[in-house]
């Protein structure tokens, strides 16, 4: 498979869409640095905001060979200027991702990554899985064989947490980050630790939600 670079801000979906290509189950994970996992490359959303960063993705953009812009089908503007393809030597194409939320604007979303010279583009559900058999076989190359159908592939995950429902001590979540791409999640147990961390981020966003 070719190696994918996501880009995109905070929140737009590029850890959740990784963990969807990966397997069926999404858990919530905020990027911190940037993420090598196979043939994805993840960056933290806050290189996309910060002009100070972003310079740093189009060296990133070196080590792939596919620069994927994301864009959520909810947005209410766009982070990218016009024509910012021609920054990147590698093929850039565009993914607009939440395409099943309430209130998605895909046409939107489509026309503002086709200013940024993005192609082709593909709307997709990290949720409901729809649109990721036509994104892998964009990714596809001669040889590879892939260890599902499509209709397995585009089948709803199995959400076990997001930012807004930390798991609790002791529960059950997967460990998203060490198995091979497209491989079964193995499972770990919640730490008491790593519990009151989600539960304290989830009560941050809840209090800047209010204020």
């Amino acid at each position: 498979m070719k190696k994918m670079v996501l880009m995109g801000r905070s929140e737009c979906g590029k850890t959740t869409l990784k963990q969807a290509l990966k397997g069926k189950k999404i858990q919530y994970e905020k990027t911190q640095a940037v993420n090598y996992f196979d043939v994805i490359i993840d960056t933290p959303g806050e290189y996309a905001e910060e002009a100070d960063l972003a310079r740093a993705l189009a060296l990133y953009s070196y080590e792939a060979d596919i620069v994927a812009l994301l864009i959520n089908a909810c947005e209410q503007y766009s982070l990218y200027p016009p024509a910012i393809d021609g920054v990147s030597a590698r093929p850039v194409i565009g993914i607009v991702t939440q395409i099943d939320a309430p209130g998605a604007n895909v046409p939107q979303a489509t026309q503002w990554l086709k200013l940024t010279g993005a192609k082709p583009i593909f709307p997709v559900s990290s949720w409901t899985g729809e649109g990721l058999w036509d994104l892998l076989m964009y990714l596809r190359e001669p040889g590879d064989v892939f260890p599902f159908t499509r209709e397995e592939l585009e089948s709803p995950r199995e959400v076990l947490s997001t930012k807004y429902d930390a798991p609790k001590i002791g529960s059950e979540i997967a460990d998203l980050s060490d198995t091979d791409f497209i491989d079964i999640n193995d499972k770990i147990r919640v730490s008491e630790n790593k519990a009151h961390s989600l539960a304290d981020n989830k009560n941050n966003m809840h209090n800047k939600q209010r204020t």
